[in-house]
């Protein structure tokens, strides 16, 4: 491990990245390193660029390969990040993220800005709304010591306690690191896993361990959840905090306005200031993630564009030109379910106001219907 070690260390240098420039093109993290920018910086401040562009140097074959190590990276190196922060997104001109939460402010919505599935024919549908937010005050995953991890969970498990005592949120806190009240075993821990509660162990993915994030492994990863089991934060995953409200039922409003008014809650406890940047909203550790953090999602019936769940190139295709991207029933890396169950959320989080995200999601849903029932009913319908 120790030779491991020290061979990336070796190869972690201005040379090894613009061989990957050449080799693997599509790495954002070498499209955009510039020789003469980094050269202008101070010894410190290469050492700490360096380290944002190990996941990616690390693994090549990386179509981002970029992680901000400390809250304020996107700003101190903002000429080399937003470059890369463009080209991911898609942004071209000003680059200024706002966010707002008032699905009022958006147009074309039904009247009141109810966004009701059964108007659109679907019954009880499993919806989540989730953001990734990390308090200001630590280093971002990638940079942390277990005595961080630790640190930052102990002043977490302090808010949560707080809405343990509220009758609104209630619940209890469960955590992997060894020898705290909370602690849970493996087998509940898989449990929770398992019900889609708890995240996996993040120390097999080598994108994430080659960022730093998954190490230390299990300290300071842990999940509070209420006693509705409908709000859920995560501790220790890619960002400090996942932060996401769900339920079943056929109004998106609810779980957003909730997920809302529990960020509020969370953010008013004592040391949990969200970090953000002033031009990209609220700082992920990933830039993919940058501005509303905010991933809105549901659970879609498309058995003809996805061929009964054997096949979701069609569906990706056509959710794609509605701005959507298709997972599968489990989440990412998983398969379609066999009656065709897909998850469906808008693709884009920088520069897109969290009520539209939302909108996005319900008017997208409606596309995706109208496109899957001609198919079904119509076989020689092109799908895209």
């Amino acid at each position: 491990l120790l030779m491991e070690k020290e061979t990336s260390a070796a190869n972690l240098n201005p040379a090894t990245i613009r061989k990957i420039r050449s080799s693997h093109p599509e790495n954002r993290m070498a499209k955009h390193f510039d020789d003469k920018y980094f050269e202008s910086l101070s010894a410190k401040d290469q050492a700490r660029l360096l380290l944002c562009c190990k996941s990616g140097v690390d693994n090549p074959d990386s179509g981002m390969g970029l992680y901000a190590m400390n809250p304020t990276d996107y700003d101190d190196f903002k000429p080399y990040f937003d470059k890369v922060i463009r080209d991911y997104h898609g942004i071209t001109g000003e680059l200024k993220h706002i966010n707002n939460w008032d699905i009022s402010t958006v147009k074309d919505l039904p009247k009141g800005g109810k966004l009701d599935l059964a108007v659109i024919g679907l019954g009880n549908t499993s919806m989540r709304v989730r953001v990734g937010r990390n308090l200001k005050d630590f280093p971002l995953p990638g940079n942390m010591t277990q005595e961080d991890r630790v640190s930052l969970e102990k002043r977490m498990i302090s808010a949560f306690e707080c809405l343990m005592k509220d009758p609104e949120f209630g619940g209890t806190y469960n955590t992997l690191t060894p020898g705290n009240k909370y602690s849970i075993d493996e087998f509940q821990y898989q449990e929770l896993v398992d019900e889609h509660i708890m995240f996996k162990d993040m120390s097999v993915d080598p994108y994430l361990l080659s960022a730093g994030i998954s190490a230390h492994w299990p300290y300071g990863r842990g999940c509070y959840v209420s006693r509705d089991r409908g709000f859920i934060v995560w501790v220790g995953e890619e960002d400090h905090l996942r932060i996401m409200c769900m339920k079943k039922g056929t109004i998106i409003n609810e779980v957003f306005d909730r997920l809302h008014k529990c960020l509020a809650v969370i953010e008013a406890q004592p040391g949990c200031v969200f970090a953000k940047s002033p031009d990209y909203g609220y700082v992920t550790s990933c830039p993919t993630n940058l501005g509303s953090g905010m991933r809105a999602s549901l659970h879609l019936q498309l058995p003809a564009l996805t061929k009964k769940g054997s096949d979701v190139s069609d569906a990706k295709a056509v959710a794609k030109s509605f701005g959507l991207s298709v997972r599968g029933a489990g989440g990412e890396h998983t398969a379609a379910g066999t009656d065709g169950t897909v998850d469906i959320s808008p693709s884009a989080r920088l520069c897109i106001q969290e009520a539209d995200i939302v909108a996005a999601l319900y008017q997208g849903s409606l596309k995706l219907r109208t496109k899957e029932n001609l198919v079904r009913w119509c076989p020689n319908f092109p799908p895209h």
